[in-house]
């Protein structure tokens, strides 16, 4: 009672997490202290894993739609996961089920975190998401276009309120509800507010997205940053710098600045070879904050798990593969499968690691995953 009566204190007076003094407008507070993100980063010395989602998921809807929720197939691929050694996924989330039903679908979020726990996994929750399909649909969600990667992924929350800031403030429950269940939940290693934000998507859906998606994506990565900062969640917040040249922070354009300067802690995406992930990493040191690269491997464009894992783990840079199970998001084809035909299945991969029934792809690039990660 004493404690539920200071912290109530607290609160009034703007001190404890979850009140801001500030205006609507602005964010709540600032970035961590750096200090807080080295403590961060010392309680997480190397997290590795990949993004995820289940090989019956065609995109996060039919992963978190309580009709298509596929627990069993989540335990099983989770299970494929901590073999390999992986202790941590990045997974999509999506406003859309938490419209629908905002308590069902944080159960369903409880219930997949419970999963991952069992399998000593913890997960980086992506919030929003700016690439692909800009109209997503609830419902039943479509059927793979044979050959085609990424046939059915969906953008969070799509064009229609992206380029209509007077809705972006629609989202606000959805950003603080799901933050808010989980805000102190061990099991939650980050929160990805936007995942590239301003991808105009120019060899899909280039034509149908918003002319100036850049300002208005920046729009609404401001106000989720301000959001979640309300709620002062004990995990950091981030959001992935993904192209462009990150050595001048005096050249940065306005979305690299915010991302770089206003995250807890630096993420990127590099799907290049060793050289030019390994220069990436030298222009985010300059931050001092933990690493992750949350998006890396694309065999066919020369980013491959040798040698860049074990370049990783040495730098102590977080590691997120794309892909894991081959499935419904076809990601096994590259991504010039939108403007060229494929009839069969690649012979060397663009992502993924293993077949539906658990065969590896390649069982060497497993041992040496295996290898680096230091799994039994």
């Amino acid at each position: 009672m004493i404690m539920s009566f200071a912290r109530n204190f607290l609160v009034v007076l703007g001190i404890v997490s979850g009140v801001s003094s500030a205006s609507a407008a602005e964010p709540a507070r600032g970035p961590w202290p750096v200090e807080r993100a080295k403590a961060w980063g010392d309680r997480h010395p190397w997290l590795v894993g990949c993004n995820f989602a289940p090989s019956s998921a065609i995109n996060q809807l039919e992963m978190w739609q309580a009709e298509t929720f596929d627990l069993p197939t989540i335990d099983r691929e989770l299970g494929w996961a901590q073999a390999l050694g992986f202790n941590s996924v990045r997974v999509f989330l999506h406003n859309l089920p938490y419209e629908r039903d905002s308590g069902a679908f944080l159960e369903r979020i409880t219930a997949f975190l419970d999963v991952a726990e069992a399998h000593k996994i913890g997960v980086v929750f992506v919030l929003f998401d700016s690439v692909w399909d800009p109209f997503p649909r609830a419902g039943k969600q479509p059927a793979p276009i044979p050959g085609l990667h990424n046939s059915g992924w969906v953008q969070a929350p799509g064009a229609v309120i992206l380029k209509n800031l007077d809705r972006h403030v629609e989202l606000k429950d959805y950003v603080q509800g799901v933050i808010g269940r989980f805000r102190d939940d061990r099991r939650v290693h980050a929160w990805d507010m936007i995942n590239e934000p301003d991808n105009t998507n120019g060899n899909s859906y280039g034509r149908f997205e918003p002319k100036d998606k850049d300002k208005l994506a920046l729009r609404l990565l401001e106000s989720s940053y301000a959001w979640a900062r309300e709620i002062g969640p004990d995990q950091p917040i981030t959001s992935g710098v993904w192209k462009g040249d990150w050595s001048n922070p005096n050249k940065l354009p306005p979305m690299e600045r915010f991302q770089l300067e206003q995250s807890d802690i630096i993420t990127f995406h590099n799907y290049g070879p060793l050289d030019d992930i390994r220069g990436k990493v030298e222009q985010l040191r300059r931050y001092n904050r933990p690493i992750l690269c949350t998006e890396y491997m694309a065999r066919g464009a020369g980013s491959r798990f040798e040698p860049i894992l074990a370049y990783l783990k040495e730098q102590k840079v977080g590691a997120y593969n794309w892909g894991f199970v081959s499935g419904k998001s076809q990601t096994i084809y590259p991504w010039d499968s939108w403007n060229k035909r494929y009839t069969a299945e690649p012979k060397v991969w663009f992502h993924d690691i293993f077949r539906i029934d658990g065969t590896p792809f390649d069982p060497q690039e497993t041992r040496y995953i295996r290898e680096v990660t230091g799994a039994k």
